[in-house]
């Protein structure tokens, strides 16, 4: 049974992860066939074409690979400055350039024409305002923004945020640094305080040191302050109030931010039970917005984090926090849904907030201002609206349409790297993936 539920988590995530994929490329063309962009392609996937059909001038369809989408926008790379013009189709461009980066270049350019009829000059991408390209281009990744901020207000308004009470759910046998990789008391550990005290699963904590305990996060402050000192425990066990006392030790545990740096705190060992609490859309807003700073904390952080994960595929330990592909993030959907002691309404929960995460993340990453990615373009438009804005300014002739195609031996060398990098997660993902606790 755990196997099919398993595999029911793995579907669901990759199904929505597609419908994300698709949407994303919805808000692309959307946006670009209202302001007239001849749109001869839409698909979600890469590689062979499964299935497909055609309405109008676009084609729609999925391919064999599915790992993205795209939208093909004819007329994004305009003609370059002083290349050749064909006599009988004045929209095309012959190059004589023989380098391989501008032959590149000028084969990518005559590509863009292909399906150019006469008179459709004016739906060529790079002939619109500046202002309606940024608005196709970033698109995309707003849709996914918007997903986000669903796929949270679903979990967080409709299911519920989990909070951390201050009833005990587990008390820890011994004292285990937050540094060692082993989860197991071994005979040379001290015994955890709580243990010593006598503390159990169940316990209310109600007071520590005679200072009323009101919630987890006030407890955990009480604690960490409470080096090496007395430690007097009031808890509510089965409608009676007791005393517990006993000593806190120091141990080195995570610090409170989350940044991975390590400090020597008071410890005691207990960790809270968790209850589904529903939050207003302000806590949303909230919560999206501490995600967006941890999430492009993580973007910039990658080349460092993809080196722990190239150990990782050859043999070294995965760290929890560390980047996933697609194929790593399904496999922590399917556990995700095996998890015991957790009812339904939370496993889907936490599959949509998983869903809402790589959804951010998606959309944040393509905000990258390089070729390939959105940003790439957006990064365009805007200097193309700037300079134009300026030679206005200054009373200068119009200094033209920005020459994206320029940037391609960039956007090139962006896709190989992302290739590689997308290899290397996959293959971590499968020989060494990430697990949860």
């Amino acid at each position: 049974m755990d196997g099919l539920i398993y595999a029911l988590g793995v579907i669901v995530f990759f199904v929505g992860l597609l419908a994300s994929i698709a949407l994303h490329e919805v808000g692309h063309m959307w946006p670009a066939k209202k302001f007239g962009v001849k749109v001869t392609q839409y698909f979600v996937g890469f590689g062979k074409t499964v299935w497909s059909f055609r309405r109008g001038e676009t084609e729609y369809g999925i391919k064999s690979i599915p790992l993205g989408g795209y939208v093909k926008l004819v007329g994004m790379l305009p003609p370059a400055k002083g290349e050749h013009q064909d006599d009988e189709h004045p929209e095309r461009v012959r190059s004589t350039n023989t380098g391989m980066f501008t032959q590149l270049i000028a084969d990518a350019r005559a590509a863009e024409y292909e399906q150019v009829k006469p008179g459709e000059e004016d739906r060529l991408f790079y002939r619109k305002p500046s202002w309606q390209k940024l608005i196709v281009m970033s698109g995309g990744p707003m849709v996914n923004v918007f997903l986000a901020i669903i796929l949270f207000g679903i979990v967080f308004v409709g299911i519920g945020a989990p909070q951390s009470t201050t009833t005990v759910a587990t008390v820890s046998d011994c004292v285990i640094n937050a540094d060692q990789t082993r989860q197991t008391c071994v005979a040379s550990d001290p015994e955890a305080p709580a243990h010593e005290a006598g503390i159990e699963p169940g316990d209310q904590i109600v007071s520590f040191n005679g200072t009323q305990v009101d919630s987890w996060d006030q407890l955990t402050e009480l604690i960490r302050d409470n080096d090496n000192g007395v430690a007097v425990i009031g808890v509510v066990r089965d409608g009676q109030e007791l005393t517990l006392r006993t000593n806190t030790t120091v141990s080195l545990r995570e610090d409170q931010a989350g940044s991975g740096d390590f400090e020597n705190v008071g410890f005691l060992g207990v960790s809270p039970t968790q209850v589904s609490q529903r939050e207003d859309p302000l806590f949303v807003m909230t919560t999206m917005w501490n995600y967006t700073k941890l999430t492009g904390e993580a973007i910039v952080e990658m080349p460092q984090r993809l080196v722990g994960v190239a150990k990782a595929a050859f043999g070294d330990e995965r760290e929890q926090d560390s980047p996933m592909s697609v194929v790593g993030a399904s496999r922590v959907a399917g556990d995700l849904t095996t998890v015991d002691q957790v009812t339904w309404a939370e496993k889907i929960g936490a599959l949509l907030a998983l869903l809402g995460a790589v959804n951010l993340f998606v959309a944040l990453f393509n905000f990258i201002p390089l070729l390939p990615l959105d940003g790439g373009h957006i990064a365009g438009a805007l200097w193309e609206a700037a300079r134009r804005g300026v030679a206005r300014l200054r009373r200068r002739p119009d200094p033209g349409y920005v020459d994206v195609a320029k940037m391609l031996p960039v956007a090139y060398a962006v896709a190989t790297v992302l290739m590689v990098m997308g290899a290397l997660l996959i293959y971590a993902d499968i020989v060494n993936p990430v697990t949860l606790e």
